[in-house]
């Protein structure tokens, strides 16, 4: 199994940025599809970004343009860059791994084996 876990949430003021962290526990990058998502009590899950195994990038339309994913496969670690943040924004924010190849369905909580545990992000 891959083991993630979340860091760099916290509480910012709107207009505010943040930079979320995922490590992973083994050599789990070299080929994944990776994601984050962010969920509010009573909403479902939704995805925020992803990053297919060759790199490309998608992301939800309400944070295109003010967020950025990357991979630091030296470190086994997925970046989220939040920037210009709306209290709309507020969640617990996960990432997710899948363990194969992947280049479609990024956003799609059904793309993904593995989850971390969460980090909450509130935007006042």
């Amino acid at each position: 199994d891959v083991q993630l876990v979340e860091s760099g949430g916290g509480s910012v003021q709107a207009g505010g940025s943040l930079r979320l962290s995922c490590v992973a526990s083994a050599d789990a990058y070299a080929s994944y599809c990776l994601g984050w998502f962010r969920q509010i009590p009573g909403n479902e899950r939704e995805g925020v970004a992803g990053i297919s195994s060759d790199g490309r990038t998608n992301y939800l339309a309400s944070v295109s343009g003010r967020a950025t994913i990357s991979v630091d496969k030296a470190k086994n670690t997925l970046h989220l860059q939040l920037n210009s943040l709306e209290s709309e924004d507020t969640g617990v924010y996960y990432c997710a791994a899948q363990s194969y190849e992947c280049y479609s369905g990024l956003l799609w909580t059904g793309r993904y084996a593995y989850w971390g545990q969460g980090t909450q992000v509130t935007v006042s």
